[in-house]
């Protein structure tokens, strides 16, 4: 004889139980149905045949008119669960929104019973059972809901898998928006929510809807044992620096990581599945912001007309949202690249008319295609619109393209700038705020010397006017996350076609900053300038690129693939410095620096060169420039800006033929 043990009983048990329950779930709506109303039936018969046998205190089996009376109420109080839809409710996702059916129609279904035997003077039927039925139909009928919602969802039969082609996703997040993001999945034919995690203590073992609440330490089990694809943070109300620390406790989960934007970015308060998105470095690195002073924003912009350069670039764009929220008279939109105008032009006449419907009369939108280069086009926008500030954010900023053509940086970065200043002074704008970049303090490279040549150029024409005419600010800051030519987005495009990731040095390390924060510091700090200070944002700490392009790949699912895990995903390729390119970046080029009326802008007076040394030394370059030689360009920068060194690769050599390059007149410095 055989002997089965206890234990493989118990085993052989429950996966009898799991298969039978994996053939139910798959079956299709109309079979469920069948086995759900059969099963009522079976339950309200039940408690009606023992009403009866309480009240004559005795076992019996019904026979005859008795047991047709006793399967007539069941039958009756089907009918109602049929009229009032709870048919059509998923076991599965079934809430608390059920009890009112099953009340509503047990109770109906034993009125109406109870008529048809008072009306055919059915002998034998007590009210005894007839209170029985409706106190047992109700609980029998509800419970057995709930114990087969719980067991389908439970872990030990894993009857998510039986919902193929559907996503096992967990919901990081048991507040409103995940209540909401939850019945979305549910709509949806792509995702299969399992529960909630969720950090408040009182929520643990919980069920919120039908969705059961786990603590966080639970996650890394959760995705082991229900195969979950993909985490989705539903903490819109969380700061940014509380969302960063909850992004990486992510890390070192293998799934992907998305979340709903923040509270201020859902406009219509309704969460569905579109608006989630791919956890970026924003999330990340993001720090809790400081509130703006509405008194500076509005300063330099509000009933003024306002003209922003480069107006279709990362930085540009979001200036021109951020000066459209002002109340700008007429706000000025230049750019010299065609599709990036068309653009943003559409995007703020959206805006506009948007801001309209609910606020003050929209300012005037005018999108003008020009170079700043173009000196009788700059004027001539400046006084026909009476331009009164200026956001100077048109640049070339590519390190590695400037070095290879310096010539064409600097012309765009220094003479550029340096030509669109004098057009401003002689029109009589009133202010002129400049973006520079971290990359000007003691730069290795072209495009950053390009910007500090710039920088004091407009500190040299500051010094020569008089408070009442244009005021010149420059703010100085590093990296913006997700700005063109930013390696977040080049990060996110490697990972997306399978790596490698390319990252330059290992130890290479940046500042990074959103793109709206700097954009809200930019107009803050230009209403501060009295006329050449050159302002500089508080960035934070450096971040390690190397540690961004790992948390990066593990937050969108993958693994990195390396000498500790030769089986992984995604590969690190470090590929060396660019030509110019630093292990890491300054802010302040001197010692003197001061705090402002903003926690996050500082102010600093820098040394340049003297005022004739700076004029000779930029008319030497614009025929340097003009004649495109590069050595008298690297020469003449290591003469005016500190720090610069020439690159070794600047040799006869490796000069280029010189050309001629027409270069608008920078403008005298007096």
């Amino acid at each position: 004889m055989r002997i089965i043990k206890p234990s493989a009983l118990s085993a052989h048990i429950t996966a009898s139980v799991q298969a039978a329950t994996v053939k139910l779930v798959g079956l299709g709506r109309h079979g469920k149905r069948v086995v759900l109303v059969s099963t009522d039936i079976v339950l309200l018969t039940v408690a009606m045949w023992v009403g009866f046998m309480l009240r004559y205190g005795n076992f019996f089996f019904p026979t005859g008119q008795t047991l047709i009376n006793i399967l007539l109420a069941p039958l009756i109080t089907v009918a109602f669960f049929f009229h009032f839809d709870l048919y059509r409710k998923v076991t599965r996702y079934i809430g608390g929104e059920a009890i009112n059916p099953i009340c509503i129609g047990v109770c109906a279904g034993a009125l109406v019973w109870g008529c048809m035997m008072w009306l055919t003077l059915a002998a034998g039927v007590p009210r005894l059972a007839l209170a029985f039925y409706i106190v047992s139909g109700i609980l029998l009928t509800w419970g057995i809901r709930q114990l087969a919602a719980r067991l389908l969802r439970s872990a030990g039969f894993n009857t998510e898998q039986v919902r193929t082609g559907r996503d096992k996703v967990v919901i990081y997040g048991a507040g409103p928006q995940g209540q909401d993001l939850a019945q979305a999945l549910l709509r949806s034919s792509r995702y299969d929510p399992i529960g909630f995690i969720d950090p408040n203590v009182s929520l643990w073992g919980q069920y919120v809807g039908s969705f059961k609440v786990y603590r966080p330490e639970r996650l890394a089990s959760l995705i082991d044992r229900h195969g979950v694809r993909e985490v989705m943070l539903a903490l819109p109300h969380l700061q940014r620096g509380e969302r960063a620390a909850v992004v990486r406790s992510l890390e070192a989960l293998r799934v992907l990581v998305r979340t709903l934007p923040g509270i201020e970015d859902i406009a219509d308060g309704t969460v569905t599945v579109s608006k989630l998105r791919p956890v970026n470095a924003d999330d990340l690195l993001g720090r809790d912001p400081v509130a703006p002073d509405v008194g500076l924003l509005r300063k330099s912009i509000a009933g003024k007309c306002v003209m922003v350069t480069g107006a279709g670039g990362s930085i540009g764009s979001e200036i021109a949202r951020q000066a459209l929220a002002q109340s700008p008279s007429r706000l000025v939109l230049f750019e010299s690249s065609e599709n990036a105008l068309y653009q943003i032009e559409m995007e703020i006449s959206a805006l506009s008319a948007a801001r309209t419907s609910v606020g003050p009369a929209a300012p005037e939108i005018v999108a003008h295609l020009g170079n700043v280069l173009d000196n009788a086009a700059v004027a001539r926008v400046l006084r026909q619109y009476g331009v009164q500030t200026i956001f100077h954010a048109a640049a070339h900023k590519h390190v590695p393209i400037i070095e290879r053509d310096p010539a064409a940086g600097l012309l765009n970065n220094t003479f550029g700038t340096n030509s669109l200043a004098k057009e401003a002074v002689a029109a009589g704008v009133e202010r002129f705020v400049f973006i520079s970049t971290d990359k000007a303090v003691r730069p290795t490279n072209v495009m950053g010397a390009s910007k500090r040549l710039a920088e004091m150029a407009l500190q040299a024409r500051a010094s020569q006017l008089t408070p009442s005419e244009t005021i010149f600010a420059i703010v100085r800051f590093g990296n913006v996350l997700d700005s063109s030519g930013s390696v977040v987005p080049r990060f996110r495009q490697q990972i997306e076609a399978g790596g490698p990731v390319t990252v330059t040095h290992p130890d290479i390390v940046r500042y990074f900053m959103s793109i709206p924060e700097a954009a809200s510091l930019v107009l803050q700090a230009g209403s501060m300038a009295l006329g050449g200070e050159v302002f500089v944002l508080e960035m934070g700490e450096p971040v390690r690129i190397d540690n961004l392009a790992r948390s990066m790949i593990s937050l969108m699912g993958f693994t990195v693939k390396d000498n500790n895990n030769k089986l992984g995903d995604i590969e690190i390729r470090y590929v060396g410095l660019r030509p110019g390119e630093k292990l890491y970046e300054e802010l302040f080029l001197g010692e003197s620096t001061h705090a402002t009326q903003h926690p996050r802008i500082l102010v600093a007076r820098e040394p340049m060169p003297e005022l004739d040394v700076l004029k000779k030394g930029l008319e030497r370059m614009q025929d340097a420039v003009a004649r495109n030689d590069v050595l008298t360009i690297k020469s003449i920068l290591a003469e005016l800006v500190e720090g610069y060194e020439r690159s070794p690769s600047a040799t006869a050599d490796a000069a280029p033929p010189a050309s001629t390059v027409q270069v608008a007149s920078p403008g005298t410095l007096h």
